[in-house]
């Protein structure tokens, strides 16, 4: 089990929540009108208050403590060094260095990664420029106008979600796509937009044998060559993201249209690779590398900053203050931005797919709660979805609020009302509201006594939902890199706290494996099969079910398609 949960700097901390039980952050703010200046930090573009969290200078520096028990300093030292901090697949985590402008060397097993990374950037820079002047066409001699990206979980919403960021950035007449799921419908649905004359598709996977991704790449290939297109034209539509140039070739792919990644970038952090291609030919190269950029700024931070000014580090902190001593089981992802709709998927999988572990690196089971359940949804949009439990729930909920000051489209006076709902949530949510200031309010809208003393428990809000507030001042690829960037050290940080790997995710193969054992069970359209019996009785009738269904349903199904 791991030590952390059984130190004195973990037990200090439980004695500090025994401590403040009863005190509301309302209160604290009463009597310390300083606390947001104290409690906020500024860096690469982003400014961070997270004075909104239930924390005092002494639960301050108790979480520093802890965080020097677990050695966050030491285990930074060792990921920007190249060492094997993968510890379970013995792996290097060098994402920071893909997006490194200081000209530092990084080493790996004795190799100087960065002149790769710069090769590898340098031949990205030529693709698009080739695509986007003209000068690579498709096989009738069209611009290749429109992309899709065909990959899976990294592959699909590092890039996805960086493209929508983006779209203020989009270069005009381009069109771009992303597909994921195994779902054929989420093909279909893409390929019916599509000129194949015009379309460029990027194959995203590291192994070239990810299912979902090959399923989907070998249905487009199908496609392609059922609508004009020629074995030899393959060559000129079809790029790949891989490191299996055997794989990739045998596909129809030409190997000079092979972008490289490495396994010491792992799948969630690989959008500053070749993966982001597809950000790349959208929205122009030279704001892909100001992305890296604004990435590479809070590195900077990250890596020099003094861990009490440090902005992951103190975001890490709260998280695990609020995670592991005041009980929050779930954070939420909001930000007040249409364009960063896609953020909250992201983080999602960054962060469950990183910390959602319950086995230590030493092997043994963790002494305490890991990654909270994360989910959000954009503002103002989430306040009339999940605002409600958030609120008045009986669980507790952290949250992060991000909004950009100026919007890329000023149209008054939405974004006026938009800034005003994300500074009145958190506010609401760390003050809340007494019963009597239910009762008041009530009284003051006329409201009858009987009336007042029914409606006024409904009305009741119990405050202390710890909150952060991200700001910057407008969203830019260099403030996008950095929101990313301190989010993936933060996640680290926690990780290491914690006393686990961030950077595996064994979890995924289970149901994987299993699946490819049920997969022949299942009929095709029309076919009869035997019943199945291999499994437990729940998987067996739904198997059984499922094929009943699917043995009378050809002839439907071909009449529906007409």
């Amino acid at each position: 089990m791991s030590e952390i949960a059984s130190s004195q700097e973990w037990k200090a901390l439980e004695e500090s929540a025994a401590e403040l039980e009863g005190v509301s952050v309302r209160s604290l703010f009463d009597e310390d009108p300083a606390r947001f200046g104290r409690y906020s930090i500024e860096a690469a573009g982003l400014f961070l208050d997270f004075s909104k969290n239930k924390i005092t200078d002494d639960v301050l520096a108790r979480l520093l403590a802890l965080s020097k028990k677990a050695d966050v300093e030491g285990a930074r030292k060792r990921m920007f060094a190249g060492e094997p901090v993968n510890v379970t697949e013995a792996r290097a985590v060098l994402h920071p260095a893909l997006r490194d402008f200081a000209a530092r060397t990084y080493h790996v097993g004795g190799e100087d990664v960065s002149r790769l990374v710069r090769a590898e950037r340098d031949a990205l820079a030529a693709f698009c420029a080739s695509v986007h002047s003209g000068e690579c066409r498709g096989y009738s001699g069209k611009p290749l106008d429109t992309i899709v990206n065909i990959g899976i979980g990294g592959s699909d919403l590092g890039p996805q979600m960086v493209v929508e960021a983006l779209r203020p950035y989009w270069i005009d007449g381009r069109h771009a796509y992303f597909v994921s799921n195994i779902d054929g419908q989420h093909l279909a649905d893409t390929l019916e937009k599509l000129d194949p004359e015009r379309t460029l598709f990027i194959i995203a996977s590291k192994t070239f044998t990810t299912d979902e991704t090959l399923t989907n790449a070998m249905s487009a290939k199908s496609w392609f060559l059922a609508n004009g297109g020629s074995e030899a034209a393959i060559a000129k539509h079809f790029v790949a993201l891989s490191t299996n140039e055997r794989a990739v070739t045998a596909f129809g792919i030409d190997p000079r249209n092979m972008f490289r990644f490495w396994d010491w970038v792992g799948g969630r952090y690989s959008l500053w690779s070749s993966i982001g291609l597809s950000i790349a030919l959208q929205t122009g190269f030279d704001h892909f590398e100001r992305l890296l950029r604004g990435a590479h700024a809070m590195d900077e931070h990250f890596r020099a900053a003094p861990l009490r000014e440090n902005m992951p580090v103190m975001l890490a902190l709260t998280g695990v203050w609020n995670r592991n001593f005041l009980g929050a089981a779930a954070h939420a992802i909001l930000p007040y931005d249409q364009h960063l709709h896609r953020l909250p998927a992201y983080l999602q999988q960054a962060d469950m797919e990183s910390n959602g572990k319950r086995t230590g690196v030493d092997g043994a089971p963790v002494g305490a709660a890991t990654g909270p359940v994360i989910f959000g949804e954009p503002g103002t949009n989430g306040q009339h979805a999940f605002y409600q439990l958030l609120h008045q729930g009986t669980d507790l909920i952290s949250a992060d609020f991000i909004a950009p000051a100026v919007s890329q489209s000023e149209m008054a006076p939405h974004h006026e009302k938009l800034l005003a709902n994300f500074l009145a949530q958190t506010e609401a949510l760390m003050r809340g509201r007494t019963e009597k200031e239910a009762s008041d309010e009530l009284a003051r809208e006329g409201r009858p006594e009987a009336e007042i003393s029914r409606l006024a428990p409904h009305k009741v809000f119990p405050g202390d939902r710890p909150s952060n507030s991200i700001l910057m001042e407008k969203l830019t690829p260099e403030t996008l890199g950095a929101l990313i960037a301190l989010y993936e050290h933060k996640i680290f940080c926690q990780g290491v706290i914690w006393g686990i790997n961030s950077f595996d995710q064994w979890g995924v193969e289970l149901g994987k494996a299993l699946a490819k054992s049920i997969l022949p069970e299942l009929a095709s359209l029309g076919e009869e099969k035997p019943p199945a019996t291999a499994h437990d009785a729940s998987t067996n009738g739904l198997i059984n079910r499922i094929n009943a269904a699917r043995s009378g349903a050809a002839g439907k199904h071909s009449a529906g398609r007409k």
